[in-house]
């Protein structure tokens, strides 16, 4: 006879809030009622925010940023690892590129002080872009910005790696089911213990509507979800809109008809930049979701059309 007063503890979870990496954070571990596990992740993202951040002086980004044009840095293994990632996919030119941020700066969309600068301003500020320009030494984990005034900022890749991390620290701790999300960018560790079939539901962002409210949602199996959108930060000149999205090919936003696009990845790094590479494409690619490890994307355009990649006929 089963107890009465025994739970479905898979059904139980702790639930944990975080503010981070410049955004609120919510973690949800399922199959247990005990929150040590949540407060070591905070630990454990406050560590990685110290050394990647480019919003303090001091992290082992700055250190980098500070020595542009001086001096090679040496970094731990884990930020090392990231910056070669982030400068390898920087030179495939696709649309992200982490050493865009003395541009960003430029424009200042979403902050105070935001303008349109010159085309002379915007040249002058793109020739310390250049993802070739930074020197990396594998044997003794070295970051050289050969120029004065280039700046590395990892944002755009960041969190999906961070994500990952956590994931990883989940695994060791025996965690078989939970819900990392980094403000907006998820991560679906495990199977959803909800239902039978261990798939999850993520809903995408209306663009047109406030934060929360979706535009279509979908069932997938464990896996990260990141969206890249125009429609949560932009600069109004003269009738004219500028988002923040800032094309790294020519200094100004990026010329598209989407809306925003969402991609469904097996890790969240990869989920971050798959995500840009969609959204600078402005479209699906062909063969795209041939990798395995991608799922597939949802594109939301301007006038509301969703348009699903690889999620059959939905």
């Amino acid at each position: 006879m089963e107890d009465k007063f025994i739970k479905d503890l898979a059904l139980e979870q702790v639930v944990g809030h975080h503010h981070a990496l410049g955004t609120s954070i919510t973690l949800q571990v399922f199959g247990t009622t005990d929150d040590r596990i949540v407060q070591k992740t905070f630990d454990l993202i406050d560590h990685y925010e110290d050394l990647l951040t480019v919003n303090r002086d001091q992290s082992e980004v700055m250190d980098v940023n500070h020595a542009a044009g001086d001096h090679p840095v040496q970094v731990s293994s884990g930020t090392y690892d990231l910056i070669k990632l982030a400068v390898e996919k920087s030179r495939e030119n696709f649309g992200f590129n982490a050493l865009i941020g003395p541009v960003v700066k430029l424009w200042h969309i979403g902050f105070k002080g935001a303008h349109v600068p010159s085309d002379g301003q915007i040249k002058e500020k793109m020739r310390l872009t250049d993802p070739y320009n930074v020197e990396l030494n594998d044997d003794n984990q070295s970051v050289f910005l050969t120029q004065k005034g280039m700046e590395l900022d990892l944002g755009g890749i960041a969190k999906g790696w961070i994500a990952d991390r956590i994931r990883d620290f989940w695994h060791a701790y025996g965690v078989n089911a939970g819900i990392i999300n980094l403000g907006g960018n998820i991560l679906l560790v495990g199977d959803s213990p909800k239902r039978p079939n261990g798939q999850w539901t993520i809903g995408v962002q209306d663009p047109k509507e406030p934060r929360g409210d979706n535009i279509t949602s979908v069932m997938v199996p464990k896996c990260s979800a990141v969206t890249s959108g125009t429609y949560e930060r932009y600069l109004v000149v003269n009738g004219k809109k500028y988002h923040h999205l800032i094309d790294p090919r020519t200094g100004y936003p990026v010329k598209t008809n989407l809306a925003g696009v969402t991609t469904f990845t097996k890790d969240s790094v990869e989920a971050e930049i798959e995500c840009k590479r969609l959204f600078f494409a402005g479209h699906p690619i062909k063969g795209w979701h041939d990798n395995p490890d991608r799922i597939g994307a949802i594109f939301v355009y301007n006038d509301e059309h969703v348009e699903y990649d690889n999620f059959g006929n939905k």
